[in-house]
């Protein structure tokens, strides 16, 4: 009877093995790729974002948050993300965490009338008013 027991096991294991395992290659449909690498992430800009776009970073609470802000007013605009570790409460593995979801874009200017300026675009001259 054990024998009997085991055998039937064994068959529906290999059955659920077999109907879980991918179809053959004429039935699959074509491969796509991932979500990520189709459409381009939106990331947040250290230089623009609000307290509380701040806060919504993993890892990220209102104190720090605060202290990002601080360190923009005292020191200007984001040249790297890689200049976030200088602030307290923000290590190496906190900042590897959320690399993927910040940038650093220039800040518009008054001399191309509050757009950003592409330096690899060619703009005609404006002169300030």
């Amino acid at each position: 009877m054990r024998m009997i027991i085991s055998g039937a096991l064994s068959l529906v294991l290999v059955l659920l093995a077999a109907a879980s395992s991918p179809a053959q290659s004429g039935d699959r449909p074509p491969a796509q790729p991932p979500a990520a690498e189709t459409e381009k992430k939106a990331t947040l800009n250290l230089n623009t974002a609000t307290q509380q776009q701040l806060e919504a970073l993993p890892g990220i609470g209102p104190k720090t948050a605060e202290r990002i802000l601080e360190f923009r007013q005292k020191n200007g605009a984001f040249k790297k993300v890689e200049e976030l570790m200088n602030i307290k409460g923000i290590g190496e593995k906190g900042f590897l965490k959320i690399k993927p979801l910040i940038s650093v874009a220039p800040l518009p200017s008054r001399a191309t009338g509050g757009m950003y300026r592409d330096p690899g675009v060619m703009w005609p001259r404006v002169v300030p008013r």
